[in-house]
């Protein structure tokens, strides 16, 4: 517990570094450039699919008709708004991870390392390549859950827990990845991660957990269509910062883990060996 509140306390510390701060402005300009262009083209579509699923579904038309008894028509044009950010939010965290993990973990993981471990010997036991290749299977195991666990959202205490958890497992899957591929090898990688597992997918859960936070910013950008252009930008970089965080703390974590395990080997001896004593030198003289 120790080694991950000292982690956490670096991570955020460095979060304010000038050198985070300009590299979280790339993946911001990037998701927001897509973010609003895909809505620009697709947000009345989108729209127009909710209301027509909505409107073939009997239960819901009496309900909404219910409701127009008492006054509250307008609930029914604010519902399919946020069934369509509800949808998207999933995809739009997982892309950011993904983002982060690309654009800044490689320079943050240098930071780091430069500032805190510069005598830590870079072994090289992962390839940029697989890192890809694990990250795309983690994604499409991550996009697979997600939309079978998605009845269960209907469950109010479920739609709270069963996200941040899919999202705190890819977390703790690329980025006890992409924190290790270079320093440690291959089998010290391993066997760090297979050690310290919980911890590991404990850091991630939580993060997933901080990433539902923006969530209240895309509600309110979603009530208040006017400021939209403002409050989405603003959603996205505090995805971006907390997977920027969630890098760093796994960056301070796993390379001071790697540290402590290779000062723990038992180093071998640099003495020779001495010669073996014949039995015949043991014995008194005559």
């Amino acid at each position: 517990m120790k080694e991950l509140l000292d982690a956490f306390w670096r991570a955020a510390a460095y979060c304010l570094h000038p050198r985070v701060i300009a590299l979280s402005l790339l993946p911001l300009v990037l998701m927001v450039t897509a973010a609003l262009g895909l809505g620009y083209l697709f947000w009345d579509a989108a729209l127009d699919s909710v209301n027509q699923t909505l409107d073939s579904w009997d239960l819901l038309t009496a309900f909404f008709q219910w409701l127009e008894r008492f006054g509250l028509a307008g609930l029914k044009a604010a519902l399919a708004p946020l069934i369509v950010v509800f949808l998207a939010t999933p995809v739009i965290v997982i892309v950011a991870l993904l983002v982060v993990s690309v654009l800044m973990t490689p320079a943050m993981l240098s930071l780091v390392a430069e500032r805190r471990f510069p005598q830590l010997e870079r072994r090289r036991g992962g390839s940029l390549w697989t890192g890809a290749l694990g990250a795309f299977v983690a994604t499409l195991v991550a996009l697979l859950a997600l939309v079978v666990s998605v009845p269960f959202w209907l469950i109010p205490p479920l739609a709270l827990v069963l996200p941040p958890l899919i999202w705190g497992w890819l977390t703790y899957r690329v980025l006890s990845y992409d924190v290790l591929a270079e320093h440690a090898s291959r089998e010290e990688r391993l066997a760090i991660v297979r050690e310290r597992r919980w911890s590991l997918l404990g850091m991630g859960v939580l993060a997933g957990f901080l990433g539902a936070a923006p969530g209240i910013v895309w509600a309110s950008g979603v009530m208040f269509v006017a400021l939209a252009p403002v409050l989405v930008p603003v959603a996205i970089w505090i995805y971006t910062l907390i997977f920027a965080f969630a890098s760093l703390w796994f960056a301070h974590y796993c390379l001071a883990a790697l540290q402590a395990r290779r000062a723990a080997e038992v180093p071998l001896s640099v003495n020779p060996p001495l010669p073996a004593v014949p039995d015949a030198a043991l014995l008194p003289p005559p």
